[in-house]
């Protein structure tokens, strides 16, 4: 296929040049932005020739023949160190033990192609960069051919490239070989891409190129930051969100070994030493006297009973259809649930940290960040520079989940102020426990529904309340995501449900709170509420029609083929309706999140109220699959998390404080705990979707619907915990 590249050979001059021998490629194509950031360069979006953005990412080959991508997006494990690569590398027709990757640096050039700032989130990378680079290849794999065209004296289009080299009937050059000629060329106007028929890199299972590093323990992280110089911060903070220092004490700190200043900064005092363990002592060892406002009687208890108060008023309008006050008075057959999920942390492996070094004229950074045209809006705020001169250098991500993706850029915010008051480069680290009591948690939420059936079972009238805190109210993208009062975040999957689109009378409703806990997305958003609200309804619908819960999902969803899809291969593959081990039972969910269809089937034994998930079978539609190991790997990092917070995971308050602090009482999924998952990808040419977050949001209702099938008992209430005792 021809693709135009609407780029000017002026631009491609300005962003074309030799370096070290070789040659840079940087590329741009249309950017379809549908949730451009409020300031971001609208102009842009049109992407005539004579207004063209500037160049969002850099290929470079070598005289060595090595080429190295420049990732726009940040590696935390997802796997787009590989991905990305891959679509280059298909349409370069390049040798892959010669694939470099490095993550690019924070600047204006590297904005998400949808979300108009340099971000990584939301499932989003490959779809949104599946063009782009293989533009990227496309082009570079001209160039090489005009260059070997004028070397060899021959046409063009008598050459061909495979496995890097420029092939002609009589000899081969390689890309190194025509590197610095190709820098000179004029770019073409238009690439062929080629007919996937063709492909043979996308598509196909391909080690992670970041696995050998990661293996051998050079790869580097946030925590693995060192250079001469470098002292380290820990920061003691209020343990009620919003509480101020109203004085502190420093000298026991200053008088252990290796302490060499107590500063404060706006979220607390920082000690700095010559290590962690001294800025922990010194840290432990400071008497504070805190202020700690009115966050002092938070209590979660308290609230929930609030939430349920509130979900017995009429809330805002999120969706509706017909009049589902006048069909439910009419029905003979209502179905009424209360659901309750809680206030989760991201707890990522690697917790938070963050290095900085100022100077006169600007500052470095040195972080594992999934937002960093925030962090560097911030830094330079703080430090009174321009943005360019605040430098980020992005590092491997040990887990992210929405956490290093902060619009208040939190951790790196006060990780500059720390360096700040010491006059010195710093590195503030976070322990677990900081981590866990630190904030901006997935937020609680209550749905509240009424379902009125009809004669034959199926769903006749719906209404559904949610109460719950907004997680876009005070960010950038309020103005965006936030309609008549209605964060879209918060009734993803219950508002634009495919079950309610058939149902003639359906009204959802959202109270939104304003508690003042820090609450951020966390890994599937808005749809690792709904999809354990929604599943769990349908199979309560399913057992009150005496129907069995997978025609019954089938019969709903005749008209969304692609659900279909999911449902029915992960059924087949689970063997549903055949018998299993005496004492094990099966649950089923499917739900689409992201431009994905996600179903799993759970197989669950209950005894003596101890919950044991035996094996998942999943399936995902998510249009092609550029790389299914990747994929799998996603799929079974996704039922990892989401099971562990189903299971066991959740923050309480009480007196304004967070009651968890580390893994013995905020628990994870051990590996004991984990289940036989097998994942089985639906052969799709429908468009592309994310695979980061789908996997999540089925687990909890797939878990709970078998345990349901199990035991007769239905878990309303998240994590399942010991509800079963």
């Amino acid at each position: 296929m021809s693709a135009p590249l609407n780029i000017s050979r002026r631009t491609f001059l300005k962003a074309t040049a030799l370096v070290a021998g070789g040659l840079v490629i940087a590329f741009a194509i249309p950017q379809a932005k549908r949730f451009l950031m409020p300031g971001a360069d609208k102009a842009s979006a049109s992407q005539d020739a004579s207004k063209l953005p500037a160049p969002n990412a850099f290929l470079r080959i070598g005289t060595d023949n090595t080429i190295t991508v420049m990732l726009a997006h940040s590696e935390m494990g997802q796997g787009i160190w590989t991905t990305l690569p891959m679509l280059i590398a298909e349409e370069l027709d390049a040798d892959w033990s010669t694939i470099k990757v490095e993550h690019a640096s924070a600047a204006p050039e590297y904005a998400h192609t949808a979300y108009g700032i340099q971000i990584t989130g939301g499932s989003s990378t490959t779809w949104s960069e599946f063009d782009r680079y293989r533009q990227a290849g496309a082009l570079t794999r001209a160039l090489l051919i005009s260059a070997a065209a004028e070397k060899l004296g021959v046409a063009a289009d008598t050459l061909r490239t495979e496995n890097g080299f420029v092939v002609s009937d009589s000899e081969k050059i390689s890309f190194g070989d025509l590197a610095e000629t190709a820098a000179t060329l004029a770019t073409p106007t238009s690439v062929t891409l080629k007919d996937p028929k063709d492909w043979k890199i996308i598509g196909k299972s391909t080690k992670r190129l970041d696995g050998p590093e990661k293996i051998n323990g050079t790869a580097k992280f946030g925590q693995d930051v060192q250079f001469e110089g470098l002292k380290t911060a820990m920061v003691a903070r209020s343990p009620v969100f919003g509480g101020k220092v109203k004085s502190f004490d420093a000298t026991a700190s200053k008088q252990l070994k290796g302490v060499q200043n107590v500063v404060q900064v706006p979220t607390g005092v920082a000690v700095i030493a010559d290590n962690y363990w001294a800025a922990k002592q010194g840290r432990d060892a400071l008497k504070i006297e805190w202020d700690l406002g009115d966050n002092a009687r938070l209590d979660s208890k308290k609230m929930l009973e609030e939430y349920r108060a509130l979900a017995a008023t009429a809330g805002l309008p999120a969706a509706k259809a017909g009049d589902t006050q006048a069909a439910l008075a009419k029905a003979t057959t209502v179905v009424e649930a209360e659901y309750v999920a809680p206030y989760l942390a991201h707890s990522p492996m690697e917790p938070l940290n963050c290095a900085v070094k100022i100077s006169d004229d600007g500052c470095e950074i040195w972080t594992g960040t999934q937002m960093q045209t925030t962090d560097q809006g911030a830094a330079a705020k703080i430090l009174g520079l321009k943005p360019e001169q605040v430098k980020i250098h992005t590092l491997f991500l040990g887990g992210g989940f929405g956490r290093r993706a902060n619009p208040a850029a939190d951790f790196v915010s006060e990780a500059v102020q720390v360096a700040k008051a010491a006059g010195v480069p710093v590195k503030t680290v976070w322990t677990r426990e900081d981590d866990v009591k630190g904030g901006y948690y997935r937020p609680m939420y209550l749905h509240k529904a009424k379902i009125a059936l009809g004669e034959d079972g199926m769903p006749t009238a719906w209404e559904h309340t949610e109460v719950g805190q907004s997680i876009m109210v005070g960010t950038p993208f309020e103005s965006v995501m936030i309609k008549d009062g209605v964060d879209a975040t918060s009734v993803e999957g219950v508002a634009d449900s495919p079950y309610l689109k058939h149902i003639p009378n359906y009204q959802v409703n959202l109270h939104t709170v304003k508690a003042t806990i820090p609450v951020l997305w966390w890994r599937s958003v808005g749809h690792s509420h709904s999809a354990f609200a929604m599943e769990s309804l349908i199979d309560e619908l399913a057992h009150a029609a005496k129907q069995d819960p997978l025609e019954y999902r089938r019969a709903l969803l005749k008209d969304h083929p692609r659900h279909l899809a999911a449902l029915n291969l992960a059924a087949e593959k689970a063997d549903w309706g055949k018998p299993l081990a005496k004492g094990v039972s099966r649950g089923i969910a499917v739900h689409e999140s992201f431009g994905s269809f996600v179903t799993q089937v759970a197989e669950v034994s209950v005894d003596k109220g101890e919950v044991k998930v035996h094996r998942i079978v999943t399936a995902i539609d998510c249009g092609l699959a550029v790389n299914p190991d990747s994929l799998k790997a996603q799929m079974e990092s996704s039922i990892s998390f989401g099971l562990g917070a189903a299971l066991f995971s959740e923050i309480t308050f009480s007196e304004g404080q967070v009651q968890q602090s580390n893994f013995h009482d905020y628990q994870v999924l051990r590996m004991k705990d984990m289940p036989k998952v097998e994942v089985y990808i639906v052969q799709s040419t429908e468009k592309m979707g994310g695979v980061g977050e789908p996997g999540l949001p089925p687990v909890a209702p797939a878990v709970t619907n078998a345990i349901f099938a199990a035991t007769g008992k239905r878990i309303r209430n998240l994590p399942i915990g010991s509800q079963l005792a």
